[in-house]
């Protein structure tokens, strides 16, 4: 992926720096992301795609609507490969889709949209669905072995609490554990269903928070298995993820619903993770000072 600071971009459309995050303001495109100084980084794909809609003669409105056409295609590919069963093609479509996005966007533009159409319009109990989530959870697991290694201070247990791979969750579910390792979290995936043996895990682990993901495990299991690691580590924020409008509560402290986006979960849960680190060091400093 080639990634364009704002002077470059701004070259490559012949405008000014200012006009391009005029651009970004009136239109959401293109689309930055913030590099660790928090400067704006566009990917190479979008630019040249608004490039090339400005060099037709279009207007700025009338070219990103053009750039944004183009980029949708790639969610049509990946929907027409997974319904015709064609692994290698859909291998191509999200490929097509890297070369324009990060693997963060293509993940929530491109994977999760299509995965959850292709739900919608054959059900999870259908033969295109079962090749599409195999599909899917083939190539989260290849992305997820490829993330970096953890650069934050910052660790999350995760609680799988969906049926299986075929559960509609799962993507959702697998992707959210992936764009937490991109991040730089340190993360610790364990079924909700084995208690056995968490004490030890999470102790080496140390987590900031746990995340409860899925909604098929019942309450009573998903307690069981929050509880031991209470036992194990003491009180930790608790978050829920994709566990249903009538499911959100896990005993613990701390309980958060977190956005059903897997992009938008992980970053509520960089949030999470960071207050608890901050509060865990100014008790430690507050019990420092006061000879405890």
């Amino acid at each position: 992926m080639r990634y364009l600071k704002t002077s470059e971009a701004a070259t490559l459309l012949n405008v000014s720096p200012n006009t391009l995050r005029a651009w970004e303001r009136r239109f959401d495109f293109p689309k930055p992301q913030r590099s660790p100084g928090r400067h704006r980084l566009y990917t190479h794909g979008e630019v040249a795609a608004l490039r090339d809609a400005l060099q037709e003669g279009l207007s700025i409105s009338s070219a990103v609507s053009r750039a944004r056409e183009g980029l949708a295609a790639d969610t049509n590919s990946l929907i027409g490969a997974l319904v015709s069963y064609e692994r290698e093609r859909a291998d191509s479509a999200i490929e097509a889709a890297l070369a324009l996005r990060s693997v963060e966007r293509s993940v929530e533009e491109v994977l999760l949209p299509s995965l959850d159409e292709i739900a919608r319009k054959h059900t999870v109990e259908s033969a295109t669905w079962a090749f599409a989530a195999h599909w899917a959870a083939d190539w989260l697991r290849r992305a997820t072995r490829l993330a970096p290694a953890p650069v934050r201070p910052l660790s999350i247990v995760l609680g799988d609490a969906s049926r299986d791979e075929l559960d509609p969750d799962a993507p959702h579910i697998r992707a959210l554990e992936l764009l937490c390792l991109r991040a730089g979290l340190k993360l610790l995936s364990l079924s909700a269903r084995g208690v056995a043996g968490i004490g030890d895990a999470v102790a080496v682990h140390r987590p900031n928070l746990v995340v409860v993901a899925g909604g098929h495990i019942d309450d009573d299991t998903v307690a069981r298995w929050a509880y031991a690691i209470r036992l194990a580590v003491g009180p930790l924020p608790v978050a829920v993820y994709r566990r249903g409008a009538q499911r959100t509560r896990v005993r613990g402290t701390g309980n958060a619903v977190l956005p059903l986006g897997a992009g938008e979960a992980q970053r509520r849960l960089v949030e999470l993770a960071e207050t608890d680190a901050s509060g865990r060091a100014g008790a430690h400093i507050a019990s420092r000072a006061a000879g405890i």
